[in-house]
């Protein structure tokens, strides 16, 4: 019979939060969630098959990083990490000044306590939601908290990059707590990626984003994981009155992942634009689950997401929307479309409405398609190969998102990242 994972774990969790000088009521919280995971399920997802990826068989959480340097951004303000080392932080004196703070999450669990127990995993994603959430809950070891106080508005973006050491065994548990009181404004591009090949190791990553009332959050992500890294990455926000949250994901990633990724519209009048792009190659599975729940009257959540699959690999795109009775005069559109470049590829694109209101609008789009040929011969009769000419066509259909994401560099570095995935998909 297989051990239990308290049985397992339970003497390095309690030896991991001691190391980290965390308080009391930090370690009760990692060991009461450790010993709750036995009796939780793994999270489902329509047409997402991910169970023999073992996610909920954790291993090593502990080891030191042995990555010691990197070539920090030209960002004003940012922190690079990796594993549980900080590698480089920075944070302009004006935000400094104007009381923002930037720190690792076992600062902030020490320093700000008050913060942290009202914040982390209480609001946006909680420890007993499944199996996974209440893994990362007890391992958690590494992480940010970027805190802005009402009224501050932060016009040049804050930077955060995460690298994951693969020339260890380590599994990558990875928290991001993201809280913008009232009458605030926030720029925030963050970066998932793996370095080294050596180990075949785990990730198990949530970001919670809190937007307190009249707030507006302008958050880009561009996740580049190794082909040596499985994946559960949990990226969700909720919205105060009049907020609201712009997400910008790029899923360039080379391993499988799970994407949980979505947005409760709590306050009246809040809104979200949910963006998602996504190239899957060789023989890898990437299943994103995109949900936007209206609670709050007056509220628009609106997903769009494209993707692109190549060789023998799998992309699946689940749209949910979801107006609740009560959220009346609200609206909630979704689109999501697939282009497929190989026989030997699979791809799913799900559109899921659940209205609960009369008084609302909805809607949603959803294909699954391969390359337009008419392109791709006007594009090769004018003497553009074949390759070159797909790619072409690709970034076509890729840039109706592309072009949304506001900050140029983001969408700079997203090209590139699409370029790369799609030269190496050819090979």
């Amino acid at each position: 019979m297989r051990p239990s994972l308290k049985d397992k774990y339970m003497d390095d969790v309690i030896q991991f939060s001691q190391q980290n000088n965390e308080p009391d009521w930090f370690t009760k919280f990692r060991t009461d969630n450790l010993t709750s995971s036995s009796d939780l399920s793994l999270p489902t997802y329509e047409k997402i098959n991910y169970r023999s990826w073992r996610l909920d068989r954790p291993s090593d959480f502990s080891t030191t990083s042995n990555i010691s340097d990197y070539k920090h951004t030209q960002s004003k303000s940012y922190i690079v990490q990796s594993g549980s080392k900080t590698l480089d932080l920075k944070l302009q004196q004006s935000l400094v000044d104007a009381g923002v703070i930037l720190t690792d999450i076992f600062t902030a669990i020490r320093e700000y306590p008050e913060l942290i127990q009202k914040y982390y995993m209480t609001k946006v994603v909680k420890p007993d939601e499944n199996k996974l959430t209440a893994i990362h809950a007890a391992m958690m070891n590494g992480g940010i908290f970027l805190y802005i106080p009402t009224g501050v508005k932060v016009t040049d973006s804050i930077q955060a990059t995460f690298i994951q050491d693969n020339n260890i065994k380590r599994d990558f548990n990875q928290h991001v707590l993201i809280i913008a009181e009232d009458n605030t404004e926030l720029t925030y591009l963050e970066t998932f990626s793996s370095k080294g090949d050596v180990e075949e190791n785990k990730s198990n990553i949530v970001v919670e984003v809190i937007a307190g009332n009249d707030c507006h959050i302008h958050f880009s992500a561009l996740d580049q994981m190794s082909k040596k890294t499985t994946s559960y990455l949990s990226r969700r926000g909720i919205t105060g009155n009049n907020s609201r949250i712009d997400w910008a994901i790029g899923f360039m990633n080379d391993g499988n992942i799970i994407g949980d990724f979505g947005t409760d519209l709590i306050g009246e009048g809040s809104h979200t634009e949910a963006k998602v792009v996504a190239i899957t190659t060789g023989d890898q599975v990437q299943g994103i689950d995109t949900k936007v729940t209206n609670y709050g009257r007056h509220t628009i959540g609106h997903i769009l997401q494209h993707g692109v699959i190549l060789e023998s690999s799998t992309l699946t795109f689940n749209g949910v929307g979801h107006i609740v009775k009560g959220a009346r005069g609200s609206d909630a559109q979704q689109e999501s479309r697939v282009l497929m470049l190989s026989r030997k590829a699979r791809g799913d694109a799900n559109p899921i409405l659940l209205i609960d209101e009369n008084d609302v609008t909805a809607g949603h789009a959803a294909s699954v398609g391969r390359v337009n040929e008419e392109q791709m011969y006007y594009l090769m009769s004018r003497g553009i190969d074949e390759p070159t000419a797909q790619r072409l066509v690709i970034r076509g259909f890729l840039s109706s998102v592309i072009t949304e994401i506001p900050e140029e560099e983001v969408r700079e570095r997203l090209t590139q990242m699409i370029e790369r995935k799609l030269i190496n998909g050819q090979q």
